[in-house]
């Protein structure tokens, strides 16, 4: 017999999620806050919360915060009681926290977790998903939770980890992707296709991927000399930033924070070592 799982929330992950179970055989059961979105085939759709529950050993909400997934869960938070939840959402690790507290007091067994991939790669091998809360809770879901994504990490006993490293690997994201559209904008304004950055951008992200371990190590080190990448280096590029923008008509105010650490660190005299060094300046001090 599969575990009998539930999601909450029909989102574009949460369809993909039950899509998923249904595959793998195991009884799926679903409930939305809203009625407007579609069952996925082969899923039970609940007439309420409590409902949805009552059908599942592991009950998995994937909304939008900490917050709308206590508040969803609620009303059924008795039919709760002796089952596993886990989150899937964006949120703090105080939200994390929260809402384990919450739990505890409702007698449910919590996970923290996280996704880290785009709907259509749930399922797959080498998707990425982690998880924080109890150890035991964790191996005794371990090959259920293995159907959203290969690469299934338990991060520790803290039920806050996952929200802590999500923001921590998510705060990549934003500045990655308008730095691509960045050069998007500059590109087309010469007539050539957005496309053809493609290739390029990929190599030089696979680039920055082989810098990270480095700069993980200076950093746990606290050692910043002999870089591979001299924050002066950086620092000295601030005027081309400035000047693509004018020759490409671009916007290019979102670089003035980047710019703005630099030449702090560069006061400090730290231009001749590792941009990791920046990492003193990202730390408030006391």
């Amino acid at each position: 017999m599969r575990t009998p799982v539930t999601i909450i929330g029909l989102g574009s992950v949460g369809t993909a999620l039950a899509e998923a179970y249904v595959a793998a055989g195991h009884p799926t059961t679903v409930w939305n806050r809203s009625a407007g979105r579609p069952t996925p085939q082969g899923a039970v759709r609940a007439a309420s919360v409590e409902e949805a529950v009552a059908a599942g050993d592991l009950v998995i909400a994937i909304l939008t915060t900490f917050e709308a997934a206590r508040e969803a869960l609620e009303p059924a938070a008795g039919k709760l009681s002796g089952r596993t939840l886990v989150t899937l959402n964006s949120g703090t690790p105080a939200g994390a926290r929260e809402t384990a507290g919450w739990a505890a007091r409702h007698g449910v067994h919590f996970l923290a977790g996280a996704i880290k991939n785009v709907p259509s790669a749930v399922g797959l091998p080498d998707t990425l998903l982690y998880y924080s809360g109890d150890r035991a809770t964790f191996d005794r879901h371990a090959p259920t939770l293995r159907v959203m994504g290969g690469d299934t990490v338990h991060l520790g006993e803290d039920p806050d980890l996952a929200g802590l490293y999500e923001l921590a690997v998510g705060g990549t994201l934003l500045p990655t992707i308008v730095a691509f559209l960045q050069g998007a904008a500059l590109v087309t304004s010469r007539g050539l296709e957005a496309s053809s950055l493609v290739r390029y951008e990929t190599k030089w992200l696979e680039m920055i991927i082989q810098l990270l371990p480095s700069l993980a190590e200076a950093v746990d080190k606290g050692d910043y000399a002999n870089p591979e990448s001299a924050l002066g280096l950086f620092h000295e590029g601030i005027p081309y930033d400035h000047e693509i923008g004018r020759e490409g008509n671009l916007d290019v105010a979102w670089h003035e924070p980047m710019h703005d650490l630099l030449r702090r660190a560069v006061a400090e005299g730290r231009a001749d070592q590792s941009i990791a060094s920046l990492v003193e300046l990202l730390r408030k001090r006391p």
